[in-house]
């Protein structure tokens, strides 16, 4: 029996379509005119008003934003399983002012202060793209929901706060986000989000020093322990493995005194669930300490204040899971051998596995995100459009 020819791919459309997406600010909690520019192309194409809504996660944002989740909902034209594409809008705020340029088989910025956006525009261009080949060759296509997620780069808050039924609860999930066409991502880490308050006790540091309590020397000497006992960077205690780094610190506003308010705020991530909530208490227990061994001339100490927040869970897909078997054929489909890999970063898909939505993540091209090195692999964008595409359709 005669394989059904693959649906064709007008590579120059969407090409440009991947070029202007990434030439339009939006970085997270900003993402409103990227999402303007999605839903002007579906009305075009003829995709119903009805079918085009915006949820209201922003709202949940510690940052709030300017728009929440973009969701398309279609009945589809043939009997199957829905089926969820994915891919966030927002892009890191080093992408402002991203000015793409297509160099043979690259697209870079041409501003070289800026990343290019890639991340993760190239994965709204393939939903995109999928959808308007769909309502331009008049393709049969299954139950299908695109579900467009805001603020992934500030902790996958979109897809954390997403309603699952209001994406309809599908069975076959799909997210584009990173790396080659070729590579199925079936499982991520979960992570900690830290955030550190030390209250010490203020005096004049050229006249009282020793009344005082440096909020500053508490968070080094619980910075120092951490370093020292190995639960800071790379952990490795036996068969357990995790990372964790402290990347913020806001303290003092003059030399001449005691430092008594510091923040600080630090993450963990391990993909052992376990692990992950050691390392959490390691880190509240080593500046528990810092602060009880610490004290001013009247015997006064200082005070923490430890608050700890699951960013996402870690997960991990079976390779016999449908959306995993249904993503390494439609690899294969467009003639190129699929692999499985496993994330040591966060995605949508760890908030969409915990909401009982188990997602595998491909890729379309993206190279060096978050770096003003930045670039798009055409061949990989394009056949990560391919794959989408059959996806879409069930082919």
């Amino acid at each position: 029996m005669t394989a059904a020819p693959l649906p064709t791919l007008n590579e120059a459309a969407a090409l440009d379509r991947v070029l202007k997406l990434m030439a339009i600010p939006g970085k997270s909690g900003e993402e409103a005119a990227v999402a303007q520019f999605i839903m002007e192309q579906l009305r075009a194409a003829g995709v119903p008003e009805s079918a085009i809504t915006t949820d209201h996660v922003h709202k949940k944002s510690p940052i709030g934003g300017s728009i929440g989740n973009l969701i398309v909902k279609l009945p589809g034209t043939k009997r199957g399983p829905r089926r969820l594409m994915m891919a966030h809008l927002d892009t890191v705020p080093l992408c402002q002012g991203s000015k793409p340029v297509l160099q043979g088989m690259t697209i870079r910025s041409a501003d070289q202060a800026t990343a290019l956006g890639g991340d993760d525009r190239s994965g709204a261009a393939v939903l995109l793209t999928a959808i308007l080949e769909i309502m331009e060759q008049k393709l049969d296509y299954p139950p299908l929901t695109l579900f467009w997620p805001v603020q992934e780069e500030i902790g996958l808050i979109g897809a954390r706060y997403v309603s699952p039924a209001k994406l309809g609860n599908p069975k076959l999930c799909f997210n584009w986000d990173g790396g080659s066409a070729g590579m199925a991502c079936i499982g991520a880490t979960g992570g900690f989000n830290i955030e550190v308050e030390i209250e010490g006790i203020a005096s004049h540091a050229g006249v009282h020093p020793e009344a005082g309590v440096s909020a500053i020397v508490i968070a080094g000497l619980a910075i120092a322990d951490l370093q020292q006992n190995g639960w800071h960077g790379l952990v490795i205690k036996g068969k357990n493995q995790g990372t964790s780094n402290i990347g913020i610190i806001e303290a003092g506003d003059a030399t001449n005194v005691v430092t008594a308010q510091l923040k600080l705020w630090a993450e963990v991530r391990s993909h052992d669930s376990v692990f992950r909530q050691r390392l959490v208490d390691e880190f509240r227990k080593a500046f528990e300490r810092a602060a009880k061994s610490l004290s001013n001339s009247r015997g006064e100490k200082g005070k923490v204040k430890f608050t700890s927040d699951l960013k996402y869970d870690s997960f991990r897909l079976d390779e016999s899971e449908p959306s995993v078997q249904a993503a390494l054929r439609a690899i294969r489909a467009v003639g190129i051998e699929p692999a499985t890999r496993i994330s040591n970063g966060g995605l949508d898909a760890n908030w969409l596995a915990k909401h009982g939505l188990p997602t595998v993540t491909l890729g379309a091209g993206q190279q060096d995100v978050h770096t003003v090195n930045e670039t798009l692999n055409v061949e990989d964008f394009l056949n990560g459009c391919r794959i989408g595409l059959l996806l879409a359709t069930g082919a």
